[in-house]
């Protein structure tokens, strides 16, 4: 049996009990992951893959692509209505700290790498994926203002970090004699033909689409079919004029949503779906090439001890910091550093990274170190999800007019995993309770 053929088998198997398996607190990625170990390299070698390979490069830079364009169309800070606090705090405070302490851990782990790689490190794993903890958002004992401050970070903070990782990237490169020494130019250079191509894509292709279905020219299926072909075409066409293509997927989708007043959110299910099903085989090529690098070569304690406090201290302590003055208690502060789960996004920027430093200094250590934290968070945020948000929301059940049960409109849930079971109050057609 092929790779593929075998990859196929794992995707039906788990379509079709992974409600159950959620019950059981083991996620998707966690099955993926498994999947492409075992098939991968390392073990039974039927999923010929290798980290140089362009379909691999292709399939998930694309995957990315979508999902960024999916989020960023359909998930924004005023659709908390009067809210905007918390997500903004954990975007916009949190995050930056984030990247900054886990860029000065990271130089007192690896003192032999220079700073701009320390800073590669933090930054690429700074962002969240709610698909390593769906229970989380979708679990309605845990406050919806709580639930919605994650969802809306997670949806956001991939797209914010991207330009910094391009950034480092291209400093990194140009140390290295690989790239352009004027990194700074080159790089603002990608960010602003992204920009142009968003612009083009994300904003006169939402009009053009309003402007259809107004005129009733257009269908559902046409309509699902439209919001794919821009977001292909506002990473490809950012690509092609020598731009950076996932910033022109987020900051595409957050035109086209902010053009159309969110009103294709759910056409645009259908992207997103695709983006789901893609990060499956995603997943897999971790499990295959990461962990199967991680597992052919001797064990290094610094990349698991910089993997330990990636999860806990370097989101933790920010994010107590960026939510102070926010009155709420201990026990929330402490569960929503918990839940910053790295993810998909994180995949892909180690990949791009890897591509452009495999032969730089910290190179290795870079791949070592991300597959470490990402293997980390999807075993402990996949296990814990379910039981911690259960607990937590039993406590948070408990406080009367707390900070925490502060009203809120109910989150759309973005569909990252299978696993999550929605709830009618969570569709975003439907009004607040």
């Amino acid at each position: 049996m092929g790779g593929l053929t075998a990859l196929a088998v794992v995707v039906v198997a788990y379509t079709v009990v992974s409600s159950k398996l959620d019950r059981w607190w083991i996620s998707g990625p966690m099955v993926f992951v498994a999947a492409g170990t075992i098939l991968g390299p390392a073990v039974l070698n039927v999923l010929p893959l290798a980290v140089t390979d362009e379909v691999v490069l292709t399939v998930t830079e694309l995957t990315l692509a979508l999902l960024l364009f999916s989020d960023a169309s359909t998930v924004r800070l005023r659709e908390v209505e009067g809210d905007a606090g918390l997500p903004s705090r954990l975007l916009f405070v949190g995050l930056p700290l984030t990247i900054v302490a886990g860029a000065l851990v990271a130089h007192l782990v690896f003192p032999e790498i220079p700073w701009a790689a320390a800073a590669l490190i933090a930054t690429i794993l700074a962002p969240t994926d709610t698909a390593l903890g769906l229970a989380v958002v979708t679990n309605r004992l845990v406050p919806t203002r709580i639930r919605r401050a994650l969802n809306v970070e997670s949806g956001l903070n991939d797209g914010i970090a991207t330009p910094f990782v391009t950034l480092f990237i291209a400093v990194l490169a140009a140390e290295e004699g690989a790239g352009d020494r004027a990194w700074g130019l080159e790089a603002l250079k990608e960010i602003g033909l992204a920009l142009v191509a968003a612009l083009v894509v994300g904003y006169l292709g939402g009009k053009l689409l309003a402007f259809a279905k107004d005129r009733a020219w257009t269908s559902p299926v046409s309509e699902q079919i439209a919001i794919l072909a821009l977001a292909l075409l506002a990473y490809e066409g950012s690509v092609a004029i020598g731009g950076n293509g996932f910033v022109a997927a987020f900051a595409g989708g957050m035109l086209f949503g902010a053009v159309t007043k969110r009103g294709f959110a759910e056409p645009g299910r259908f992207t997103e779906t695709l983006g789901l099903a893609a990060t499956f085989l995603v997943w897999a090529v971790f499990g295959a090439l990461f962990l199967g690098e991680l597992f052919t070569h001797g064990l290094s304690a610094r990349p698991v001890v910089y993997a330990i406090l990636s999860v806990t201290v370097i989101r933790m302590v920010p994010v107590a910091l960026s939510l102070i003055g926010t009155r709420l208690r201990p026990v929330t502060v402490g569960f929503m550093g918990w839940f910053g789960p790295r993810g998909l996004a994180s995949v892909v920027f180690t990949l791009l990274a890897w591509q452009e430093l495999e032969h730089a200094a910290g190179g290795g250590l870079l791949l070592q170190t991300a597959a470490w934290t990402i293997l980390l968070s999807v075993l402990l945020h996949g296990l814990s999800a379910s039981p911690f948000a259960t607990r937590y929301g039993a406590y948070a059940a408990t406080l009367a007019n707390a900070p925490e049960q502060a009203p809120s409109s109910r989150p759309r849930i973005r569909l990252r995993d299978l696993g999550g079971r929605h709830h009618p109050e969570d569709r975003p057609d439907r009004e607040p309770a």
